[in-house]
C-alpha cells in the first residue's frame, strides 16, 4: 500500500508543479561504472499531486551483491529475480517525459544510465531534480541531509531504510515538504539538464598508475632522458603508439596526452607539423626529438627522484578537535602562470573564531547569524560580507531558512527577493548596522545543532581525523546566485609536490567529470551548485594537493556573478564542517576556490578566493594541462 496520499498538496503553478518520477536504487557498490543495481523502485506523480504509478522489483545483477549488511539483499533473495534488461522497457516508460527525482540524484541517474547502456537502450531522462541539493538550498535545521533525517524533520514516516520501495515513498513525502519550503522562500528549483549520453561514455576505464617519479624538467640538448620526464607524442610513428607508450612507462617516464610548459620533450617525426601538440610545443619552447632518437634514449633512461612519501601518521599526533588557523600566507599558493596576473592582491584577513566561543562575546556580535547582503556596488557588497565574517557571522549568497538578517545597500530594495523577505519577517538593516550591530540571541540559530565553522578568505582548517585517518570522503560544494546569462563550471586539479598534474586525467571538469581511479569526481546538483567529491583515503601518496576552481563560460566576469560560497562536508549527506563566502574583484573569469592539501598525516582545507582575468585554458596550462587537447 502506498504511503503517498491521494492529495499530494503541491503548489500547482510554475516550477513547483510537474510530472515527477521518484526513483530509488539499491546497488552492489558505490561506483556506477563498475557496480550494479540490485533493486529499483519508481513512483510517478502528476502536476495535480495525484500518484499515477508505482513499480518496484529486485534484480539479478549477475555478480556479488556487495554490502548485504546495508541493503539486506543476499544472493538467495535475488535468485530468480529479473535482469535489468528484462524490466528496462517498463522503467523507461515511467521515466519518459518526466523529471527524475532522487535523493543524491546523480548517483541514481548514473547507475540507471549505465544499466540502460548495458541493455543497449537510452535512459529517457532530460531533466533531474535532487532533493539533497534542493534541501541544501532550503537549509533546514537538521544534523545532516540524509533522507531519514529529512523525513524525521518533515514528519514523513519511514518503515524500512534502504528498501527501494519504502525509500521512494519516503522520498515522495520529503519532496512534498521540500517543494513547500522552496515555494515559501521563492527559490528556483535546481533542475539539471540531462542530455543523451553516448554508450562509450559508460565504458569502464582501467585506473592509470601514476608515475612514481617527480618531473625533473625539460630534456637538455644532447642529454639523456630521466625518469619522471613528461613525454608527449604527436603524428605518425613507425612503431605502434601503444608500444612506444608501454616501453616509455616501463622505463619510468610519464606519458602525457597534451603539451604544456611542464612537458619535458615532444616526440614527432614531423617537426613542422601543425598539430595542436606541435604548436603548443613551439609556443612553450619544449624540446622536440624524432622517434629514432627517442628509441635510442629509451635504452638508457637515467634514474629519477621518487615522489615525496606522506609522513607516517605516527610521527604526528592527530588533532583532538577541529583546528582553524590564520592563513599561512595572506594568499594561498597559486600556479606559476606567467600570462596570469592576479587583479586582487592578497590582504591580511581576520583571525577566524574558534568553535565553542560563547555567543555575544566582544568582537563576535553576529555569532549564530547568517546575513544576506543585497544591492550595492561590487566592492561595497564584498566589504559588507567581509565585515559580517569579521563580526563572527556567516555571509549568505542566497535566501534560505537559515538567513537571520538582511543588509540592504544601494538599490538593494529593488532585489526581487525583498517582497519575500518582508513576508518572512526577516530583520532588515542598512549598511550602518554592520558598524555597531546589536547582539541578540536567536531562536533560529539556537535550533541548529551544528553551525559550520566560518572561514575568511585565506583561512585554513584541519579536517578531523579518526584513529589517525581523515574521513574517507569529503564533498566540497560551491554555490552561487542563479545566473541567467552565463554558466559557471567547477573544476579540480590533482597535483603533486611540484604543483603539477601527474597526468592529463587529473584535470576534472564537465567533459571529464571523474579521474580514472574514481577518487575525485565532479557532481552537479543544479545550475547554481556543483560539488567536487574527494576520496582522500584512496589518493596516491604522490598527490599532495587538490585545487578546486571555478570558471565562467563566456565573456561574463565574477564581478557580475557575485560571491561564491564553498562548504566542506564529510560524506554526500553530511552537514558542512566549514563554510566560506568568496568575492572576486570585478574582471576575473577564473577563481581559485579552495585547496585541500597534506600537512604530514593531516589534510587541511584553505579558502582561497583568488581570481584571474584569463580563461580556464590559461589556468590549466599553469598546472600542466592543455585544455585544447
Amino acid at each position: 500500500m502506498s504511503l503517498v496520499s491521494a492529495s499530494f498538496d503541491l503548489p500547482v503553478t510554475g516550477d513547483y508543479a510537474g510530472d515527477w518520477a521518484l526513483v530509488d536504487v539499491e546497488t552492489s557498490g558505490l561506483i556506477a561504472r563498475r557496480d550494479r543495481v540490485l533493486a529499483v523502485a519508481v513512483i510517478t506523480i502528476g502536476p495535480d499531486g495525484e500518484q499515477t504509478g508505482e513499480f518496484s522489483t529486485l534484480l539479478d545483477p549477475g555478480c556479488d551483491p556487495g554490502p548485504v549488511e546495508v541493503h539486506g539483499l543476499t544472493v538467495e533473495r535475488l535468485r530468480g529475480a529479473p535482469t535489468f534488461d528484462q524490466v528496462a522497457g517498463r522503467i523507461g516508460a515511467m521515466l519518459q517525459d518526466r523529471v527524475l527525482v532522487a535523493h543524491n540524484a546523480q548517483f541514481d541517474y548514473d547507475f540507471l544510465a549505465y544499466e540502460f547502456a548495458r541493455a543497449r537502450m537510452w535512459l529517457p531522462v532530460s531533466q533531474r531534480l535532487c532533493t539533497l541539493a534542493l534541501n541544501r538550498q532550503v537549509d533546514p535545521p537538521t544534523d545532516d541531509m540524509k533522507l531519514g533525517t529529512l523525513a524525521a524533520h518533515y514528519g514523513v514516516p519511514q518503515q524500512r531504510a534502504h528498501d527501494a520501495l519504502d525509500d521512494a515513498r519516503v522520498l515522495a513525502g520529503v519532496l512534498r515538504a521540500s517543494l513547500r519550503e522552496a515555494a515559501r522562500l521563492d527559490l528556483p528549483l535546481p533542475l539539471v539538464s540531462c542530455p543523451p549520453r553516448a554508450e562509450s561514455q559508460f565504458t569502464p576505464k582501467p585506473p592509470k598508475t601514476p608515475c612514481a617519479y617527480r618531473n625533473p624538467g625539460r630534456m637538455a640538448p644532447g642529454g639523456p632522458l630521466l625518469q619522471g620526464m613528461k613525454i608527449a607524442i604527436t603524428g605518425e610513428t613507425a612503431h605502434a603508439r601503444a608500444e612506444l607508450v608501454g616501453r616509455a612507462v616501463a622505463a619510468g617516464l610519464n606519458m602525457m596526452t597534451s603539451v604544456s610548459r611542464h612537458t619535458s620533450v615532444l616526440v614527432t617525426n614531423e617537426p613542422a607539423s601543425q598539430s595542436a601538440k606541435a604548436r603548443r610545443a613551439a609556443a612553450e619552447g619544449v624540446p622536440v626529438i624524432d622517434e629514432h632518437a627517442f628509441l635510442r634514449l629509451l635504452a638508457d633512461v637515467q634514474n629519477g627522484t621518487v615522489h615525496e612519501a606522506t609522513v607516517a601518521a605516527s610521527l604526528t599526533a592527530p588533532p583532538t578537535a577541529v583546528q582553524a588557523t590564520v592563513p599561512e600566507s595572506a594568499v594561498a599558493s597559486v600556479p606559476e602562470v606567467s600570462a596570469l596576473t592576479p587583479s586582487s592582491p592578497g590582504t591580511a584577513v581576520p583571525v577566524p573564531r574558534q568553535p565553542g566561543e560563547a555567543d555575544g562575546i566582544l568582537g563576535v556580535p553576529l555569532m549564530g547569524r547568517r546575513v544576506l547582503v543585497l544591492g550595492g556596488a561590487h566592492a561595497d557588497a564584498a566589504a559588507a560580507r567581509s565585515r559580517v565574517v569579521e563580526l563572527g557571522g556567516s555571509a549568505a549568497v542566497n535566501l534560505s531558512t537559515s538567513v537571520t538578517d538582511v543588509v540592504v545597500l544601494v538599490d538593494g530594495d529593488k532585489d526581487r527577493r525583498m517582497s519575500r523577505i518582508t513576508a518572512l519577517g526577516l530583520a532588515v538593516h542598512d549598511a550602518d548596522w554592520l558598524m555597531f550591530p546589536i547582539s541578540t540571541n536567536l531562536d533560529t540559530a539556537a535550533s541548529r545543532p551544528k553551525e559550520p565553522h566560518v572561514l575568511p578568505r585565506g583561512g585554513v582548517i584541519d579536517l578531523p581525523m579518526t584513529a589517525g585517518q581523515p574521513a574517507p570522503e569529503w564533498y566540497i560544494t560551491a554555490t552561487w546566485a542563479p545566473q541567467g546569462d552565463c554558466e559557471i563550471d567547477v573544476v579540480a586539479f590533482i597535483l603533486d609536490e611540484d604543483e603539477q598534474v601527474l597526468f592529463d586525467e587529473d584535470f576534472i571538469f564537465y567533459g571529464a567529470p571523474e579521474n580514472p581511479a574514481g577518487t575525485v569526481r565532479l557532481l552537479t546538483g543544479g545550475p547554481a551548485e556543483q560539488t567536487i567529491a574527494l576520496h582522500l583515503a584512496s589518493l596516491p601518496p604522490a598527490t599532495q594537493k587538490v585545487v578546486v576552481a571555478a570558471a565562467i563560460d563566456g565573456p561574463a566576469t565574477f564581478g557580475a556573478v557575485g560571491p561564491i560560497q564553498i562548504g566542506a562536508a564529510p560524506g554526500t549527506s553530511g552537514s558542512p564542517l566549514t563554510r566560506a563566502t568568496l568575492d572576486a574583484a570585478t574582471t576575473e573569469r577564473t577563481l581559485l576556490l579552495a585547496e585541500i592539501y597534506r600537512r604530514g598525516p593531516i589534510w587541511r582545507l584553505r579558502a582561497i578566493g583568488q581570481g584571474y582575468d584569463h580563461a580556464l585554458d590559461s589556468l590549466a596550462r599553469g598546472y600542466g594541462v592543455d585544455v585544447a587537447n
